[in-house]
């Protein structure tokens, strides 16, 4: 297993693992490769500072659950803090597709029709641009943008 440091278009900074490097960038180039903060698709290798092993009497990091340990017994954590924020944005999106509707494309629109009373209300979600989303705010139209997390094991 090799762990990458992996920077998006945004640089939001995250780690990755893999076999190897071959599979990095296959996986990199068909698209299975997210961000974890904004989903974004386009990543590519990050500076990385380089791994050390443990020293006598200092416990090695642990890998993420369920990845296997890297080769020489070097091994690179995940944070209690991205894990408790991923762990968070997994239990938001289960919320929000069991209490909302998906609207998929039609997301602007059918929230207009909301807001201007054209239908009844209700809480929905789906996927709209980066303008037309600042023209509902513009509008008064409360939206926000949710950093959806790929679902684990699918």
């Amino acid at each position: 297993m090799i762990v990458f440091d992996l920077k998006c278009r945004k640089d939001h900074v995250f780690e990755a693992w893999f076999p190897d490097s071959a599979s990095f960038a296959e996986q990199v180039e068909a698209g299975k490769v997210l961000c974890p903060v904004c989903g974004s698709r386009k990543v590519a290798k990050a500076l990385m500072a380089p791994n050390v092993t443990k020293s006598k009497g200092r416990e090695a990091v642990q890998p993420p659950q369920g990845a296997a340990p890297a080769e020489a017994g070097v091994a690179v954590a995940e944070t209690a803090k991205a894990g408790e924020l991923r762990r968070m944005l997994r239990e938001l999106r289960s919320h929000v597709e069991s209490n909302c509707d998906y609207v998929g494309s039609a997301f602007a629109e059918e929230a207009r029709k909301i807001h201007y009373g054209e239908t009844d209300s209700r809480g929905i979600y789906g996927e709209t641009s980066d303008e037309e989303a600042r023209a509902l705010k513009d509008e008064g139209i409360d939206v926000a943008r949710v950093p959806w997390l790929p679902r684990e094991n699918s």
